[in-house]
């Protein structure tokens, strides 16, 4: 099997590299923009909310080491799949979630793990809004924003502690600590 891609928006996307990268058949994880309507958008106007784009990770996987299951379920684990005005204190459409398909194996995979975490009542009946889209073009960020983790880690652990994601995390998704 080749390589594969696969495209995850849970809000900021400096929280969603470092769960990703750590694993093993992940070869590639980078920081950007997909879903709008703005050729090559900046940080700056994505952030504002004006061009209809989601912060997002694309991930290039070996599906013989990391399925793309793997990849559902643990892009799970790093968001709050119920709250459709952002993630954590990162507010507005640009960090949202959105599972982005590239495939139509992954597409049905993605349902199939979106009804699976509704049907389980981890959300107390709370409606799961995360979407499932085609997958559209993907900006690369800009470099300074690429490896947040790695290049201000001490910035990083802040926001993700300050942000509620870290509370979160432990609060609906303990094994994954």
């Amino acid at each position: 099997m080749e390589n594969e891609k696969a495209t995850f928006a849970g809000g900021c996307f400096w929280c969603m590299v470092q769960p990703f990268e750590e694993m093993p058949g992940i070869l590639n994880v980078r920081s950007g923009y997909t879903g709008g309507h703005v050729e090559r958008p900046s940080y700056e106007s994505v952030k504002n909310g004006s061009t209809g784009h989601y912060e997002a990770v694309q991930i290039t996987y070996d599906p013989n080491q990391f399925s793309y299951q793997q990849l559902l379920d643990l892009y799970w684990a790093q968001i709050d799949p119920t709250d459709d005005g952002g993630q954590f204190h990162d507010r507005g459409p640009q960090y949202r979630t959105a599972i982005f398909y590239h495939q139509e194996s992954q597409r049905s995979q993605a349902q199939a793990s979106k009804e699976a975490i509704e049907n389980s009542g981890k959300f107390n009946g709370a409606p799961i809004v995360t979407k499932i889209l085609p997958g559209a073009t993907f900006y690369e960020a800009e470099e300074n924003h690429q490896q947040f983790y790695k290049k201000q880690p001490e910035a990083y652990k802040q926001d993700r502690s300050a942000s509620g994601r870290e509370a979160f995390i432990r609060k609906y998704w303990p094994s994954n600590e």
